[in-house]
């Protein structure tokens, strides 16, 4: 099922069309990553679905109805451009938005206070926002997007200002989030993150989707035969050519680390029983394009 569907989405400001008939498929319960150069169109896209911007045309469906105003209670949403009061206490804010979002003061308050202990934070509770770290900032407002358990979460560009650490907290935090079954969506440029936590991703150029679909199927898809082979002990891989190309060829940890493209009319059992004759393997493995690779090759393709 998916939580949400776009479709033919356009959206004209003056003279820049931001979006051109753009229509995409979120699966209820994964992550969904929205990749794009600058300008693009994602953040456009994502505030056509938090209903803050409407279409010009085209329509979104929300868990399986069309989006109407009482949606936008059950999404999260944190956008780019941070908009926390500076001068204001970090829990007396906090309980505020989540006030706002529907919550009991009581809950908000047992919430928040699970988070804040979860983040290492609550030393800060009644310290003002402009007195805590760009980093510590983020995760006030990371906190304060999901602390009201809301069915969609969409993250606009979640890692910018985290330190490697807290980012990889915030991973972890994505994946709770949704092994509890909640559906989000997140722009990024961090491409090693779409790897690590996406299930399926779209690719926004020109205000246009140029690539979609889960993330390992993309990978697949854009594969070039490239293996890695790893042998006990140095070895001097004999040619052929009607079966590999050899590319490099080094020493590793006692033994010899070789990389080759395999001929695309030989099956992975074939080569694997070419290269056994010769020598005895310790690591037979193909190697897929990363995500920042796909990502380069197909906006560059286009430019």
């Amino acid at each position: 099922m998916y939580f949400i569907e776009a479709d033919n989405i356009v959206k004209q400001y003056a003279n820049h069309r931001a979006l051109d008939g753009v229509s995409l498929r979120v699966p209820e319960g994964k992550i969904f990553g929205l990749l794009g150069p600058n300008g693009a169109g994602k953040t456009t896209l994502i505030r056509i679905i938090n209903r803050i911007t409407a279409p010009d045309s085209g329509s979104i469906r929300f868990d399986g109805h069309p989006s109407q105003p009482d949606d936008v209670r059950r999404i999260g949403y944190l956008p780019e451009e941070r908009g926390l009061y500076k001068k204001m206490k970090v829990g007396e804010q906090a309980l505020y938005f989540a006030r706002l979002k529907g919550m009991s003061a009581t809950d908000a308050r047992a919430s928040l206070t699970e988070w804040f202990e979860r983040f290492d934070i609550m030393a800060w509770w009644n310290r003002r926002l402009e007195e805590l770290s760009k980093g510590m900032q983020q995760k006030v407002q990371f906190i304060i997007t999901v602390v009201h358990r809301p069915a969609l979460l969409i993250f606009d560009e979640p890692f910018s200002g985290f330190d490697p650490v807290n980012a990889e907290q915030l991973k972890r935090e994505m994946l709770r989030l949704k092994a509890e079954g909640r559906t989000l969506i997140f722009s990024t440029h961090n491409m090693a993150s779409v790897e690590e936590v996406c299930d399926e991703i779209a690719l926004i150029d020109h205000s246009r989707v140029v690539l979609s679909g889960n993330v390992h199927e993309v990978r697949e898809r854009y594969k070039e035969h490239l293996f890695e082979v790893e042998y006990v002990g140095a070895i001097t891989l004999q040619p052929d050519s009607t079966r590999y190309t050899l590319i490099s060829a080094t020493p590793s940890g006692g033994g010899t680390a070789i990389r080759i493209r395999k001929s695309p009319t030989v099956s992975n059992a074939e080569l694997l029983s070419s290269l056994s004759a010769q020598g005895e393997l310790r690591a037979f493995r193909e190697v897929l394009p990363s995500m920042n690779e796909i990502f380069i090759k197909t906006v560059e393709g286009r430019g």
